[in-house]
């Protein structure tokens, strides 16, 4: 990894804002859209940019927002990859969002989160959290191979169940659905199931398939002629360069989400999740004494 003084932290407008605290990862998941040449790195992908200044940078964004809202991280580079073990960036920013008041909708693929359960528990006590967590197989040797260097999916379930049992709102990415590899009806039935079981509110997938651009696509292929010989052929021959590869059983694998989500209550389209992660309830509108104390302490640090 390596440090940089970054220029601002938070994208967005009006009720809803994103950041990214690092630039790069080292989950080593094969499929990774980040790789893509279109992000202009300009360091080894896996050369973890830390923007060291991401504290001080944020808690002067928030002051100035005159309304709270929803502060989301996790789109583009996990927020709890290897480093935060030592550098711990992530948990200072929540620290600081907890103080301001504002709402937090974080992603990640990792059980590193639960180092931060009990600001999360506080985020969501007074105003709003939501724990994204993606589980792409049920088949824990294929995630091995998917998402080398990161947690599997059953222990991803069990981040489920605890942010469950703290009342914390989950969310699950079930993308992407990789063709002929975990593109199964048992697949996503197991995976379904086990997000009724843990209460999870909505489950977000664009379609049954993945998207490959020119940086990402080569790193894939690459993963493919190492774990599943002759797979990079069959790819190319139904696929081309094409951006979006649709699973050819994407239609019936949509009919099997949409009626299992439906049955247990689960919200399933991406419009509803996202509206659902940008929503802020106004329970909180003035700012208490030991809100004030918080909110100097995080500025002094």
């Amino acid at each position: 990894m390596h440090f940089v003084d970054a220029k601002g932290i938070l994208t967005g407008s009006g009720g809803h804002y994103g950041m990214n605290i690092y630039r790069g990862c080292t989950h080593g998941c094969i499929y990774c859209d980040s790789r893509s040449k279109c992000y202009q790195f300009t360091h080894p992908f896996e050369d973890v940019e830390v923007k060291r200044n991401a504290p001080e940078l944020l808690a002067k964004a928030l002051r100035s927002k005159r309304k709270k809202c929803m502060i989301s991280t996790g789109a583009m580079s996990d927020p709890y990859m290897h480093c935060e073990e030592d550098v711990r960036l992530t948990r200072k920013c929540l620290e600081i969002i907890l103080a301001y008041g504002f709402g937090l909708a974080i992603q990640t693929k990792s059980d590193r989160i639960l180092r931060d359960i009990d600001l999360l528990s506080e985020i969501n006590r007074t105003a709003k959290c939501v724990v994204q967590m993606t589980l792409t197989t049920y088949d824990d040797d294929l995630c091995g191979i998917l998402e080398p260097n990161v947690c599997n999916t059953k222990r991803r379930i069990e981040v489920l169940e605890k942010m469950q049992e703290r009342g914390i709102p989950t969310i699950v990415w079930l993308t992407p659905i990789l063709p002929f590899i975990n593109d199964t009806e048992e697949n996503i039935t197991a995976i379904l199931k086990e997000c009724a079981r843990t209460g999870v509110k909505g489950v977000i997938d664009f379609g049954m398939g993945l998207t490959l651009r020119e940086g990402d696509r080569e790193y894939y292929y690459t993963a493919l002629d190492k774990h599943f010989p002759g797979m990079k052929e069959r790819y190319i021959k139904r696929y081309g360069n094409a951006y979006e590869l649709p699973s050819p059983n994407a239609k019936e694998l949509m009919r099997v989400f949409k009626l299992v989500c439906k049955n247990h209550g689960i919200l399933s389209s991406p419009e509803e999740c996202f509206g659902y992660m940008q929503e802020l309830p106004e329970r909180y509108t003035q700012m208490t004494i030991f809100d004030l104390g918080a909110q100097n302490q995080c500025i002094r640090e």
